[in-house]
């Protein structure tokens, strides 16, 4: 999922307020971020085959470490852990935890049969949302317009600029999910990792901007 995995991030906005939505968002695609670094690294491996589902054409064939569910049981317990130590806030860390777990669930309904249970564990699950265009566009279009629409109930602008970098945001994010439905395929795997750290670096960045601009409506317990 693309937009889903955003739409999680936004609603934990409203069990964790005093978290950032950049902290938040990030937990909810920690999976990815960590598929990308393991890329560049040469650590996890992907091959792009057109066809392979309707709307992605990515064969994810090796990326156990960043997207297994033992490893993001891991993940998610290190982000949170950490967050906890330096904030002390157990609502928000609990929420983190949820979060970056939340990835495999998603990707789980979203990909074909390639989501492994742990690194070495040869078994692979997936319901293959992503082999229907239209069932895609409305599973995650659903989630996606829950999740902003719990945001927006959850947190409320200190100035305009707190609407018009939000809404901006939200149209970028939306333009980008609608265009990658069943679109051209990426040209190499080197490109796909190069535009994958300048949206993570531009979307996380305009995040952690938004918090300060959309603070939580009642701010969460100490």
């Amino acid at each position: 999922m693309f937009v889903g995995h955003f739409a999680v991030g936004f609603a934990a906005k409203r069990v964790a307020p005093k978290a950032s939505i950049g902290t938040l968002l990030l937990a909810a695609l920690f999976a990815d971020a960590l598929w990308v670094v393991f890329l560049a690294a040469g650590v996890e491996h992907v091959a792009i085959k057109p066809g392979i589902t309707v709307v992605n054409a990515l064969d994810l064939y090796d990326f156990s470490i960043s997207h297994s569910l033992a490893m993001d049981i891991v993940w998610g317990v290190l982000f949170a852990g950490i967050y906890f130590w330096r904030r002390c806030d157990s609502r928000a860390a609990w929420a983190i935890f949820a979060a970056v777990l939340s990835h495999w669930v998603l990707d789980f309904a979203s990909h074909r049969p390639d989501m492994p249970l742990a690194p070495g564990v040869h078994r692979y699950f997936g319901l293959g949302l992503w082999n229907s265009a239209i069932a895609t566009l409305l599973v995650e279009g659903l989630l996606w317009i829950g999740g902003l629409w719990v945001y927006i109930r959850a947190t409320r602008p200190v100035t305009k600029l707190g609407t018009y970098a939000f809404s901006a945001m939200i149209v970028l994010l939306t333009l980008l999910w609608l265009g990658s439905l069943g679109g051209t395929p990426p040209p190499s795997v080197s490109a796909l990792t190069f535009v994958n750290v300048i949206l993570f670096v531009i979307v996380l960045g305009w995040a952690y901007w938004i918090d300060r601009l959309r603070p939580a409506r009642i701010p969460g317990p100490a």
